[in-house]
């Protein structure tokens, strides 16, 4: 079967002024990489290599130096701001080692709040929330407060928020680097469902070596070439 490329970016270089010196630090350099659709792909590298940079320039929050980023082929910095926008919100999942929910919702309000930004009608948005919160085992947390979930439900809502919007490609950076061994399983198992169940694609950020040798392919992003 013939692969359907979703994401891919090419020759992204990335430097930032050094605060100490102003000097320019080369963060990327050069850097190719092709997602396709179904594809799970994990990025490993120590800390500071670039990793999350790399998946920021792929999701359109930070832009590179020079390079490209394509969504199914075309240029993402060809939109306009609220059109790049409005693709991040439809199209790409992102989960974070720190779940970024939103402390004064609840589960489901945060889970809901892609769907209302996107315009989807209160009651529609709460039932599909609902149900994600259910299959993601959170049946009795719908009304939990961020601060009354644990490091591991917390995770389970920040992936529920991700695929809120049936998102094609979720970017995943470092989402099991605070969470035990059963809850690591949990998030890795629902990210490898989704990818045979929903044809999804993922691209996970971790240190792990056990975990990214479960993926399709294995990069490493080391002094900013990704190889």
């Amino acid at each position: 079967m013939e692969k359907t490329t979703v994401l891919e970016c090419r020759n992204i270089e990335k430097k930032y002024k050094s605060k100490s010196n102003g000097e320019d630090l080369q963060i990327l350099r050069g850097v190719n990489l092709n997602v396709n659709r179904s594809e799970l792909i994990s990025i490993v590298g120590s800390s500071g290599s670039g990793k999350s940079t790399l998946l920021h320039i792929l999701g359109g929050l930070d832009r590179p130096n020079s390079g490209d980023v394509f969504w199914h082929g075309n240029s993402i910095y060809n939109h306009k701001p609220e059109k790049l926008a409005d693709l991040r919100n439809r199209h790409i999942g992102f989960v974070f080692q720190f779940h970024h929910l939103l402390p004064e919702f609840t589960a489901l309000e945060n889970v809901m709040m892609p769907a209302l930004i996107g315009g989807t009608g209160h009651s529609k948005a709460s039932e599909r929330a609902a149900d994600l919160l259910d299959r993601f085992g959170l049946k009795e947390r719908l009304e939990h407060r961020p601060t009354e979930l644990s490091g591991g439900e917390q995770q389970r809502v920040s992936m529920a928020r991700a695929l809120m919007n049936n998102p094609s490609i979720i970017l995943a950076d470092e989402p099991t680097g605070n969470l035990d061994e059963k809850n690591t399983e949990s998030i890795l198992e629902l990210l490898f469902e989704l990818r045979e169940t929903e044809g999804v694609s993922v691209v996970l950020i971790t240190h792990e070596n056990d975990i990214a040798r479960r993926c399709d392919t294995v990069y490493s992003l080391h002094h900013g070439v990704l190889g």
